[in-house]
């Protein structure tokens, strides 16, 4: 189980690294869920002129709390900044290969960050079973190929997934556009846990596992939608689409 933030707009990329390390150290837990902390390295993706695809990429398979000094990010200026902290649900899942985010290179290279756990996606990929849930995941939810996320249609993808997980909540980017889904199944435990938020002013969108009060009061946080998925499109970086 992990933690995601996204900010897009105006912004500090430290007040945003600061608000990651919050939530991995389990200083704004406020929910039902089966952890507080999350150890299991982290990673982040932002844009950045002059970088492959667009897109800077940093990963750390230290604890982000212990780790992010050491990173650049901080000091990162840019106007789409996601962030993963990582909770390994198995304890053979550990190491760079499983740290956030997971790469697909190709003509449509991908970046993604997924919180929950997924056992049962891989019998949809014709797989004897599951290796990775969160690569099968990424595979299966954003098929080799894939150019755009239809909201539509991934939302279909989604429901198809047989019972038996908790969250597909993740963080997709590619070279075109950010995406946040926000979707947990029907009936599945820690609703609370898997909620997300966002807070929106004039000039900054930040969608987050938890609410940071110290980038903003809580009252100024509001529930996301579930089963949705936002896009903030690169090419308008100032507007975002959202679906339901």
């Amino acid at each position: 189980m992990c933690r995601l933030i996204l900010a897009q707009g105006r912004f500090s990329a430290q007040a945003m690294l600061d608000a990651a390390v919050a939530m991995s150290c389990g200083r704004t837990a406020d929910h039902d869920g089966p952890t507080d902390v999350h150890p299991n390295g982290w990673g982040a993706v932002w844009r950045e002129s002059g970088a492959p695809h667009g897109l800077g990429v940093h990963r750390d398979v230290r604890p982000l709390g212990d780790s992010w000094q050491e990173s650049p990010v901080g000091d990162v200026s840019t106007d789409l900044l996601a962030i993963h902290a990582r909770h390994a649900t198995l304890s053979r899942n550990h190491g760079p290969a499983f740290t956030h985010p997971l790469y697909r290179d190709g003509e449509s290279p991908w970046y993604f960050m997924h919180n929950g756990f997924l056992p049962t996606v891989h019998r949809l990929l014709d797989l004897e079973s599951s290796d990775f849930d969160s690569r099968e995941y990424f595979d299966y939810v954003i098929p080799a190929g894939t150019e755009a996320l239809d909201a539509e249609g991934t939302l279909r993808r989604l429901d198809a997934i047989p019972p038996g997980g908790s969250s597909g909540n993740a963080i997709a980017i590619s070279p075109r556009a950010a995406h946040v889904i926000h979707w947990t199944p029907q009936g599945a435990g820690s609703p609370r846990y898997f909620g997300m938020h966002r807070l929106r002013t004039p000039d900054l969108t930040v969608i987050a596992s938890e609410v940071i009060p110290d980038l903003a009061p809580a009252d100024q946080w509001e529930p996301l939608a579930p089963h949705t998925v936002h896009a903030f499109q690169f090419t308008s970086a100032e507007t975002e689409l959202s679906y339901t």
